[in-house]
């Protein structure tokens, strides 16, 4: 029987509703009233707006798509299959399961078409700002005249629980600033939360606050009107130098009579018995898991409009090839993930060029500047603290609403905004973004930074003023804790390079890993380090001996970045005494425990049990190195404020405490 347009219409979203809450049901676990309240606005932007390949989820120019609302994760996938991604029915069914492609959240790289890992919520809100930066970026650094080779639209849908947080804040701040006009979310206003009507927290006018950050604010629309849910998608088509916020009135759980708009359609499944109700009530026939014949062939007309618009954009990648090949090879690259043949001939110059004590900030500042000269996609700023982190590039420019050329960024004081718009910059791809702040604040962005290692993205994290010797800044700005925190995330790399050659070592790292890495330097000058034993190029294995290193040393002293040189200064009153100190510098734990265990007892002796570590930071976790037999010159409480030399020595930061505590141990073990 043939159906009318409108017919066909209210099939396909009911389709989408119903194949989310089988999905739920089946498993008895997962979130059915988020998909069942949105499916016509997921329905009508899929099948109307959204440009892209399900043959090739990878296509370059697709518009990006991200669900903030990752609790959500049955409207996408529902979608996904619908469409004809690499998403089969057997998947569905096995929703949350072990093994299965269709985790409760959102996964990147799991899931064909899945753009970013999401469910903390306002994750997904700063991650698609990422996406419209680098997309603004790279059209700017390619585009020609009459050759726009990249122009995309990214969207983003967001849940009353996504604005309720402050990540999202912070990336709607800074999105309205950068005006980013291809850039789309779409709010599902619904009004339940968990423990009942959003009311109880959340009444501010949140139409106002988005037009006070510089957005252009469209509806409320009718979250059931596909003509009116359209009409808004047009509108935000048009919009100049603005980015827009879609507000659509949705029903949670729509179609079931007795648990629509209540919080228990937020995160349970609906029951039998409902769920044959809501069958009912929506006069939908069909079983459990079973798509109507009108519904696939409709859906999945999605694989012939995505093949036709990657062949139309690989014929006018061709033209751009010809009309400017140097270009075309550059962005094919930085598409690839892949870095000029002479990317670090400017980190070769460095290495040898600092005699004397510098902060490794500073070096740090230096090899972004040699990078650039090269990457001209390496790209990112700081929490207005360029100038104290030293990745402000000279000659570079500043991203901005008028200059989108730029490539330093400025993120405000938005420490989570930045770790994730980072996170969605990676996940886009062409270009490698860096952020920075102090390492204290690396806290604010502890749920990106977890997200970044999750999903293994090439964000590279810069964080400086690491230690106690901040001095007079005092407690609040002294980090303890953090290098412990940051350790703990599995899949993020942490090096604290200990002078200028290590830190230039571990920028060669952190351009070529393919993950997350964490880069912690210092505010103080630091000198340059003995090396005895291996260059510090060995930096990539993670530890390594620096001096020293017999076959039999009698104590081993192991420390990272500012401490190394007390280290060796301890060694060397040691060995006034006869004491044969190995120094070994450690600054990756990752990289040293993926190390081959014929390496690391090279490094670490087993037999030698009289072990120091000296780190100027909480000493927990450092026993896996010093064993129980050995000690730990670290930190127990908070800092103090003072001059940084005396808060050093009063804390037993000095090389004769370093000395000290290896007489000690040894003594102990004698």
């Amino acid at each position: 029987m043939a159906l009318t347009p409108d017919q066909l219409d209210q099939l396909c979203v009911n389709a989408i509703r119903f194949l989310s809450a089988d999905a739920v049901q089946k498993v008895n676990s997962g979130h059915p009233g988020a998909p069942m309240g949105m499916a016509p606005l997921g329905y009508t932007l899929w099948d109307r707006f959204l440009s892209h390949n399900p043959a090739n989820p990878d296509w370059p120019n697709r518009d990006r798509f991200v669900l903030s609302a990752g609790h959500a994760s049955m409207l996408l996938y529902s979608l996904l299959h619908l469409t004809g991604y690499d998403l089969p029915l057997e998947q569905i069914k096995k929703f949350r399961q072990m093994g299965s492609i269709t985790p409760g959240h959102p996964e990147r790289g799991v899931t064909p078409g899945v753009e970013i890992t999401t469910g903390p919520l306002g994750q997904g809100f700063a991650n698609a700002l990422g996406m419209a930066i680098a997309e603004k970026m790279l059209a700017a650094r390619y585009n020609h005249p009459g050759h726009e080779i990249i122009d995309h639209r990214t969207y983003a849908l967001v849940s009353d629980g996504d604005l309720q947080e402050g990540v999202a804040a912070e990336a709607a701040s800074l999105a309205g600033t950068l005006g980013l006009d291809k850039l789309t979310y779409i709010w599902d206003d619904n009004k339940i939360s968990i423990e009942g009507h959003t009311r109880l927290a959340f009444r501010e006018d949140v139409a106002a606050r988005f037009r006070a950050y510089g957005f252009e604010v469209i509806g409320p629309v009718d979250g059931n009107d596909l003509g009116a849910i359209d009409d808004a998608l047009k509108q935000a088509q048009v919009v100049y130098r603005k980015p827009s916020l879609i507000a659509v009135q949705t029903t949670l759980g729509y179609g079931a009579p007795n648990k629509a708009n209540t919080p228990s359609a937020h995160g349970e499944a609906l029951g039998e018995e409902e769920l044959a109700a809501t069958r009912e009530a929506l006069g939908w026939k069909n079983g459990s898991f079973e798509i109507p014949t009108h519904v696939a062939d409709h859906m999945q007309r999605a694989l012939e409009r995505g093949a036709g618009a990657e062949a139309a954009w690989n014929a006018r990648f061709a033209a751009y090839q010809d009309a400017y090949p140097e270009d075309s090879i550059a962005l094919k690259r930085d598409l690839a993930g892949e870095l000029p043949s002479d990317w670090d001939v400017g980190l070769n110059e460095l290495a040898e060029n600092y005699p004397d004590p510098i902060a490794t900030r500073a070096v740090s500042g230096d090899a972004l500047a040699a990078l650039t000269e090269r990457v001209d996609n390496l790209t990112g700023g700081s929490a207005d603290l360029g100038s104290s982190n030293n990745t402000q590039v000279r000659g570079r420019g500043s991203f901005q609403a008028e200059t989108y050329p730029g490539r330093n960024m400025h993120f405000g004081v938005r420490e989570h905004a930045m770790g994730a718009v980072a996170n969605g910059m990676a996940a886009h791809g062409g270009v490698i973004p860096y952020t920075a702040t102090y390492l204290v604040f690396s806290d604010y962005m502890r749920p990106a930074l977890r997200l970044a290692a999750m999903c293994k993205l090439h964000s590279i994290f810069v964080y400086t003023h690491d230690s106690l010797a901040l001095g007079e800044d005092g407690p609040t700005h002294q980090p303890i804790s953090q290098l412990l925190s940051l350790r703990s995330i599995p899949g993020l790399t942490v090096i604290r390079p200990g002078d200028a050659q290590e830190t230039v070592e571990a920028w060669r790292f952190g351009m070529t890993h393919d993950g997350p890495v964490v880069l912690v330097l210092s505010r103080q000058a630091l000198p340059p380090l003995r090396r005895e034993e291996s260059g510090a190029e060995s930096l990539v294995r993670g530890g390594y001996v620096l001096s020293t290193g017999t076959d039999n040393p009698d104590v081993v002293l192991i420390g990272t970045g500012s401490e190394l040189s007390l280290a060796q200064d301890a060694a060397d009153a040691l060995k006034k005494e006869d004491i044969n100190a190995r120094v070994v510098s450690m600054p990756s734990w990752e990289l040293f425990d993926a190390q081959p265990d014929e390496y690391r007892n090279s490094v670490l002796p087993p037999s030698i049990r009289a072990r120091v570590s000296v780190e100027a930071s909480a000493s927990m976790g450092w026993e896996r190195y010093v064993g129980l037999d050995g000690a730990s010159v670290g930190m127990t409480g908070f800092g103090v404020s003072a001059p940084a030399a005396e808060v050093l020595a009063k804390f037993g930061f000095t090389a004769d405490n370093v000395r000290s505590t290896a007489l000690s141990v040894l003594k102990r073990l004698r």
